[in-house]
């Protein structure tokens, strides 16, 4: 393949790529900006107020094994967690992308 052609693919992928970001970038930033006031809890504490709010006598029959010492510790683990996550998984479609172009490559 001639150089040039490869260099414009290149510049066309990597355009493609930015937008994608930005948009990416933009649907997460939108909800801080337009709902100022908002309250952002967590899926956890709204289901537990709904069960509350449907039968008031509930009694949980499982407790957590340990409970974080603040929301800013559960909200770093969950972060991690969540990086360790993405991490194999980009890791794994790094791997599988890298084969298929060195079994595209060999003669």
């Amino acid at each position: 393949m001639d150089s040039s052609k490869e260099d414009n693919k290149n510049k066309k992928g990597s355009i493609k790529n930015l937008i994608l970001i930005v948009i990416a970038v933009s649907l997460a930033a939108m909800p801080l900006f337009f709902l100022k006031k908002a309250e952002f809890a967590g899926t956890d504490d709204k289901a537990e107020k709904a069960i509350l709010e449907i039968r008031s006598d509930y009694k949980p029959w499982f407790s957590s094994v340990w409970k974080p010492p603040s929301s800013e510790v559960e909200s770093l683990i969950f972060s991690v967690q969540a990086a360790l996550g993405a991490g194999l998984i980009g890791y794994y479609l790094g791997y599988v992308r890298g084969r298929k172009k060195a079994d595209r490559e060999k003669p």
